[in-house]
């Protein structure tokens, strides 16, 4: 019999729950009018005399301690119930809070980063105060280009004097990656630019470009062309149409002005693209000698093509928005109509 106390009791030592149905039949079991317990003390009958002291002794500990496991088991299970049901965050506001969009301008530079990366242009970033040398001298700008006029870039006391400006394009980056980089090159490097220029549904005081470097041994025009031309079709479908006008840059020769067919018109001319069904996305060209040479790298052997494109007016054909002031405006009936995108 004493044997048989032993054993419940190792029983209830190793019993652990907090699931009060459990702890329900833990209490049945060995606590209920029928249960093991009750069981002993109706079999105390059957006890030797000169052994009925000592098990009226364990019965009642067994008792004692099987009452105080349930009660312990029970205020744990209480106390993680009430955890369960308790709110995860007494500070959360009793109503809900709307969820928030990527911004336009995200999503299209990060299409434009995806586009060009799967053939094989790494990203690259740069300061966005610059110097004299990596904004304008190292890419072949004169000095008496109106660029280095204070009416058409924001300049920037220095300290020590030194010639700094808020950069005007991302090309300083493909400076800095051409004098720091092994050949080849291919990169492309999104950012934003500073420019004082009059505020209107064109133009804007600042935006966001995504300049493109390529240089190897025996690089084209055309090899510049077929680039562009996958990524027009990549961002705005197989329709999309090109043309390259002649233009000039300082850091390229030949140069290039590159417009794309008209989505918010469908080229039948809208006050966006001045009426003619054409909108200008970016300049490009061949890499001038003297920017390569400037750069340290020898332009009888290595050529190369730059392109620079404005993320906003890309993002004004793709969700044919009419007004570049719009994605700075931080109005939220605009943004929330990006929920969806992508």
């Amino acid at each position: 019999m004493l044997e048989k106390v032993d054993e419940i009791k190792q029983q209830i030592e190793a019993f652990q729950t907090e699931n009060p149905e459990e702890l329900e039949a833990f209490r049945i079991k060995y606590l209920g009018s029928k249960g093991l317990i009750k069981g002993l003390f109706a079999d105390f009958k059957n006890v030797p005399n000169d052994q009925k002291k000592e098990f009226g002794q364990r019965l009642n500990e067994l008792k004692n301690f099987a009452q105080e496991k349930h009660d312990a088991l029970k205020a744990t299970a209480t106390k993680a119930q009430s955890k369960a049901n308790a709110p995860d965050d007494l500070t959360r506001p009793g109503e809900p809070l709307p969820v928030g969009s990527r911004h336009p301008i995200s999503l299209v530079r990060d299409e434009i980063i995806d586009i060009f990366s799967r053939i094989g242009y790494s990203v690259e970033e740069g300061p966005e105060v610059e110097d004299d040398w990596h904004n304008f001298t190292a890419l072949n700008f004169p000095e008496e280009h109106p660029a280095r006029d204070m009416q058409d870039t924001f300049f920037v006391n220095s300290e020590n004097g030194e010639n700094l400006a808020l950069r005007t394009h991302t090309s300083s980056v493909q400076v800095r990656i051409m004098e720091s980089q092994e050949l080849p090159i291919r990169i492309i490097a999104p950012g934003r630019v500073y420019r004082n220029e009059a505020i209107s549904a064109r133009a804007h005081c600042f935006f966001h470009q995504v300049e493109g470097l390529y240089i190897d041994k025996n690089v084209s025009f055309a090899d510049l062309k077929q680039t562009l031309l996958f990524f027009v079709k990549e961002m705005f479908g197989e329709k999309a149409k090109i043309r390259l006008r002649p233009s000039y840059f300082p850091f390229t020769e030949p140069s290039a002005e590159m417009d794309v067919s008209c989505t918010i018109c469908n080229s039948k001319g809208c006050n966006v693209c001045k009426y003619t069904g054409w909108l200008e996305i970016m300049g490009c060209g061949m890499v001038d000698p003297n920017v390569l040479e400037n750069c340290g790298i020898d332009s009888k052997v290595y050529s190369g093509f730059a392109f620079g494109m404005g993320v906003e007016r890309i993002a004004q054909l793709k969700f044919q928005v009419n007004d570049l002031r719009l994605y700075s405006e931080n109005d939220v009936r605009f943004l929330d109509q990006f929920k969806a995108v992508f």
